[in-house]
């Protein structure tokens, strides 16, 4: 048993260390969920829906996001048409966590480390900003295309995206890279 241990010891270090930061990763933010009351949106929720409505504006687009009367989510009305919602799951949080986890599970120098963390963030955030706001436009002109668009080809997307960060992170910058 001790010669499998050590023979498996890099790949279970990697999964132990993945499997406790995404953990400790979630926790925290379900800890950071619990703080709002039911029908109340997230604050980072509510900077997603408002990162949007500025994006869209960029572009000089006919574009209101508002938040839900009773539910906790925004509305968002393209070309005075209701699109779609964005609810806590679009802010793009748990895919930060994955992402996270996985750099953290293959660390290379705590000052790479800690860099590449914070510029994969900026840049899965900065995505999913620009997923939405593509969403509503798609949306509106495809409504019938909404499972292909929003279950298929921006999921692929977005994690495509994760995927060749952390190929890049394993091949360039991790204690790994050669």
């Amino acid at each position: 048993m001790r010669k499998y241990l050590l023979q498996f010891k890099p790949f279970l270090i990697f999964i132990s260390t993945f499997f406790g930061a995404y953990i400790l990763l979630t926790v925290l933010y379900k800890l950071y969920l619990n703080s709002f009351e039911a029908n109340d949106v997230d604050g980072i929720t509510n900077i997603v829906g408002h990162n949007v409505n500025q994006l869209m504006n960029l572009f000089n687009c006919d574009i209101r996001v508002l938040k839900s009367i009773s539910d906790p989510y925004f509305e968002v009305w393209y070309n005075k048409k209701y699109t779609l919602k964005i609810v806590e799951g679009c802010n793009a949080v748990s895919v930060i966590i994955l992402f996270v986890s996985f750099i953290i599970a293959f660390s290379g120098k705590i000052k790479t480390t800690l860099l590449f963390i914070f510029s994969g963030i900026v840049f899965i955030y900065i995505l999913n900003i620009i997923r939405i706001a593509l969403l509503t436009v798609l949306l509106f002109h495809f409504p019938e295309e909404e499972h292909v668009l929003h279950g298929v080809v921006f999921p692929l997307i977005i994690y495509g995206a994760v995927f060749l960060l952390w190929v890049i992170w394993v091949n360039k910058f991790s204690k790994y890279a050669k």
